[in-house]
C-alpha cells in the first residue's frame, strides 16, 4: 500500500516515514502543501496523511481542493490544534480523520489501518475474499484456515489484489503500489512474484483465484 505524507517538519516526516516502511509500506514524502496537492494529483495513493500547518498552502485548502478534483483517497490530518473547532474544520474540508500532535507512533498506525480498512472492505480487522482470509495487523494470511508463508513482497502483493478484487490490475498499478517505481516494460519482476504467490496461494486447491487478463495485467476472482 502506498502513503503520502504531507509533513513541512522534516524531523516528523523521517521519524513517520521510517515507521511505516518498517511496517511495509511504500511512503513518500512532501514539505509543503503545493508540492502536496501535486504529488497526489498525479501518483496513485492509497492515503494521505496531512499536516494542517504547511508552507505555501494550509494542508486544509490541500485537502479540500483535493477533494473537488475527485480525489477518493482517505486522509488523515496532523495538527497541533485540537479544539472542537480546528476538528471540525478539518472534517470539514473532506479528512477522514484527525490526530493531534504529539502522538504515539502506535495511534498512527491504527488510524491507518482504521482507514485503510474503511476504503476497502470494513469487516474489523480482517480482508476476506472467497476462502482467502488476510490480516493487516498480525500481516498472516490462510486459505480454507490454513496458514500460507509469505515472504513480505509477496504479502503486499496479494494485500494489494484483496483490496482490489474483481478489478483487472495492469502490471504499472502492481508496481506503483507495491515496488514504488513506474513499469518497466523489459522487466519481468511482476510477472514472477505473481507466479510465486501463485504456487502458494492456488496450487493446492481446484478454485484458482489469481487469473491473467491477457494483454492487461491480472486480477483477483472466482472462476
Amino acid at each position: 500500500m502506498r502513503i503520502l505524507v504531507v509533513e513541512d517538519e522534516k524531523k516528523v516526516a523521517s521519524f513517520i516515514k521510517r515507521g511505516l516502511e518498517e511496517e511495509g509500506f511504500l511512503v513518500d514524502v512532501a514539505y509543503d502543501g503545493e508540492e502536496g496537492r501535486y504529488m497526489a494529483e498525479t501518483n496513485p495513493y492509497d492515503l494521505i496523511l496531512m499536516d494542517v500547518m504547511l508552507p505555501k498552502k494550509d494542508g486544509l485548502t490541500v485537502v479540500r481542493e483535493l477533494r473537488e478534483k475527485g480525489m477518493s483517497a482517505p486522509v488523515l490530518c496532523l495538527t497541533a490544534k485540537d479544539t472542537v473547532d480546528d476538528i471540525v474544520s478539518g472534517l470539514d474540508s473532506g479528512s477522514d480523520d484527525y490526530l493531534t500532535k504529539p502522538f504515539a507512533f502506535a495511534e498512527l498506525l491504527a488510524r491507518v489501518r482504521a482507514l485503510l480498512r474503511r476504503g476497502g472492505q470494513d469487516r474489523g480487522a480482517e480482508i476476506l475474499f472467497a476462502d482467502l482470509r488476510l490480516d493487516p495487523v498480525a500481516h498472516k494470511v490462510w486459505r480454507s484456515n490454513k496458514e500460507i508463508d509469505l515472504t513480505a513482497k509477496e504479502y503486499a502483493l496479494l494485500e494489494y489484489f484483496m483490496r482490489n478484487p474483481n478489478q483487472t490490475l495492469t502490471r504499472t498499478m502492481i508496481a506503483e503500489h507495491v515496488w514504488d517505481y513506474t513499469f518497466d516494460s523489459f522487466t519481468n519482476i511482476i510477472d514472477v512474484y505473481v507466479n510465486y504467490l501463485r504456487k502458494k496461494v492456488d496450487k493446492d486447491f481446484d478454485k484458482k483465484l489469481i487469473h491473467t487478463v491477457r494483454g492487461a495485467g491480472y486480477v483477483l476472482k472466482e472462476e
